[in-house]
């Protein structure tokens, strides 16, 4: 009687699906929120990175980001919305060469995206794929890839990302690129403080590089763990607030 006890039970337990996997666009939404970056859609945000200024203003797709840049007696206004690029000096709409607005676009776009990780991931122009979970540290990590699709993913669609995100609170605490831009290059981040301002969780980052150019990027959570890169510089914003609308 116990043996057939045991084999119901035993045939009961193999035919019990097993616990459906969360998706790679899952666990970004999932992130997303725990950053409190779904209440970003419709905000304000302003900071200061470097002695300059930045602020974006986001209403469900529509967007206006600004750096200023002061020097002597002079104001540099650089505005990237959806209408495209401007830059005013002393508040005067200046002409840019056609050569020069792509730069400029990009390294506006730059710090905006990367101020507020991970909340850019679900882009149109995103791919992202889902690897192998690792545990750096002792913690463990889904590690997401992301790629970018020439229409729409900017000048540098070909650079390649990865996010690494805890998989006990969905937040983000590592990330990694490789670049093509300037020579090409590979970067890694880690956090070096953070703040929650208004329920929105923002980061600040040490920022290193590999010791050995010739690495195989995948690999380069292991390279961190293993003291293979060096520090070469902060990423820290300064005089963050923040404006959130229903």
């Amino acid at each position: 009687m116990r043996s057939i006890l045991f084999l119901a039970v035993l045939s009961f337990v193999a035919c019990k699906p097993n616990k459906p996997l969360l998706t790679v666009g899952q666990i970004v939404n999932k992130s997303i929120t725990a950053s409190g970056f779904n209440k970003l859609s419709k905000s304000n945000i302003q900071f200061e990175f470097r002695k300059r200024k930045y602020s974006a203003s986001r209403d469900n797709g529509i967007y206006k980001y600004e750096r200023i840049t002061k020097k002597d007696s002079s104001e540099t206004k650089d505005v990237l919305s959806n209408s495209g690029f401007k830059r005013y000096i002393n508040e005067q709409l200046t002409i840019v060469p056609d050569s020069m607005v792509s730069r400029y676009s990009n390294s506006v776009n730059s710090v905006h995206y990367f101020s507020v990780l991970p909340f850019g991931l679900n882009d149109k122009a995103v791919y992202k794929k889902l690897l192998s979970s690792v545990t750096i540290k002792g913690i463990p990590y889904y590690k997401v890839q992301v790629t970018f699709s020439e229409d729409g993913g900017g000048e540098d669609f070909d650079d390649v990302f990865l996010y690494w995100i805890r998989t006990d609170n969905f937040k983000l605490d590592f990330l990694a690129y490789k670049y093509n831009t300037n020579g090409g290059g590979v970067r890694f981040r880690d956090i070096q403080s953070e703040s929650v301002i208004n329920g929105i969780r923002f980061l600040n980052y040490n920022n290193y590089k590999p010791k050995n150019p010739k690495i195989d990027f995948l690999t380069i959570d292991k390279l961190y763990e293993n003291g293979e890169l060096k520090k070469i510089s902060e990423i820290v914003l300064k005089n963050i607030s923040v404006e959130t609308f229903n």
